[in-house]
């Protein structure tokens, strides 16, 4: 039995049992949607699978039933050719895909790199001085070139005129467009060698780092200058000089200081716990706090009991930190720009090694560096808090002392 369907040839039409279909001939289907929306269907059988299959050519608004017939005939001479034209659509589309992404720019495929990143870097500043330096350097050179058009000649035209003059920038610039391109690969955007590669490639190209860079360390305070300084910071009002007098009594980073939160403070056993996720060795760290230290913090608590989560030393907007450069500021105030906050560090460092006796293991402990000998670093399970607490006792006494009066600390 026929039946007629508007616009296709009455001859060659006949009713399906699946309801809703209308052939056409030669597996071309008129499909009638449950709402009255109608869209053309080529099936065929699959020479792969040998299973029916069902192909979407278009809808009916868009598609005439001569072009619909048109499609069709494409279809059985991909069939002939005993492929599947479902399949065979997918891998051209998927084609085209890869040719429009391998036009993505180095600038875009970076923007994208660090959007991906930025939930495995714990500390936010990470993906400020990703882009920052992208910007700066790489940018300008080759952030407008295809990221598939990035090769050793385009890496070396970006790096060379800084590899030299700022060693360490290039050296952390060329990692970061290694990242990139890694990242860029791995999502089929390119493919081959990374042209950023240092070993076996970019170093038989540019100077070893080692040769050409010089380490530059935090300008430090003598000290047997400490006592003349803090008693110049203490004369300073506001949160800023109490921060600082607090980072010089702990040996503490700058990081570690402004962001100590009161949960953290344990005023009556004198210890202050950093956690894990804000050291630079990913270990909690104890801190013993000396009574001066502990002053400044009483002092700062005031007369209310702060909540454990707020700040210990706060930022001037409600709810925030002291800035990363308060303490900069601070220096530049009182005409110390000469010095930085992390140097006090070196000072703190100098003055346990040339005027006490106390163990390295300690000295380092107190600064929390990370112990590299892995031997080393199996067997030393306890954090010498009470040793430390009588370092940092003997610091604080060393930092109040006039400097006349203060004789050769044995201990």
């Amino acid at each position: 039995m026929t039946k007629k369907v508007a616009g296709l040839n009455a001859r060659r039409v006949q009713t399906e049992t699946k309801p809703g279909y209308h052939c056409d001939g030669n597996g071309l289907y008129l499909q009638v949607s449950s709402t009255g929306t109608k869209s053309w269907i080529f099936r065929f059988k699959s020479p792969i699978t040998e299973k029916t299959r069902e192909m979407g050519l278009g809808s009916t608004t868009t598609l005439s039933l001569a072009l619909a017939r048109e499609r069709a005939t494409l279809q059985r001479r991909i069939l002939l050719d005993g492929l599947d034209p479902i399949d065979t659509r997918k891998a051209s589309r998927l084609e085209r895909k890869t040719a429009a992404a391998r036009l993505l720019t180095f600038e875009q495929a970076a923007t994208q790199c660090i959007a991906a990143k930025r939930h495995e870097w714990t500390n936010a500043k990470h993906a400020d001085q990703w882009t920052s330096t992208l910007k700066t350097y790489a940018y300008p050179v080759v952030g407008a070139l295809a990221i598939s058009a990035i090769d050793t000649a385009a890496v070396m035209q970006v790096l060379e005129p800084i590899w030299v003059s700022k060693a360490e920038t290039a050296s952390r610039l060329r990692q970061r467009i290694e990242a990139v391109w890694d990242w860029s690969k791995a999502r089929g955007y390119v493919d081959g060698e990374n042209p950023a590669r240092l070993r076996g490639h970019l170093d038989k190209l540019l100077p070893k780092t080692a040769k050409v860079k010089r380490v530059q360390h935090h300008p430090a305070l003598p000290y047997g200058d400490i006592n003349a300084f803090t008693q110049l910071l203490q004369m300073e009002k506001g949160v800023s000089p109490l921060a600082l007098e607090f980072l010089i009594l702990t040996a503490a980073r700058t990081g570690e200081v402004i962001g100590a939160r009161w949960g953290e403070i344990d005023l009556h056993a004198k210890v202050w716990t950093v956690p894990a996720d804000r050291m630079k060795g990913k270990r909690e760290h104890r801190v013993p706090l000396s009574t001066r230290a502990t002053e400044i913090l009483t002092a700062l608590k005031g007369q209310a009991e702060p909540r454990p989560e707020m700040f210990v030393f706060p930022g001037w907007k409600s709810g925030t930190s002291l800035s990363n450069g308060a303490m900069l500021a601070l220096l530049k105030k009182i005409e110390r720009a000469d010095i930085t906050p992390h140097g006090f560090r070196s000072t703190f460092r100098d003055w346990a090694s040339e005027r006490t006796a106390f163990p390295n293991e300690t000295v380092e402990q107190a600064l929390a560096h990370t112990v590299k000998n892995q031997v080393e670093a199996a067997y030393r399970r306890g954090d010498q808090l009470e040793k430390r607490r009588k370092l940092m006792d003997a610091w604080a006494q060393y930092v109040a002392a006039k400097p006349k009066s203060v004789a050769s600390s044995e201990f």
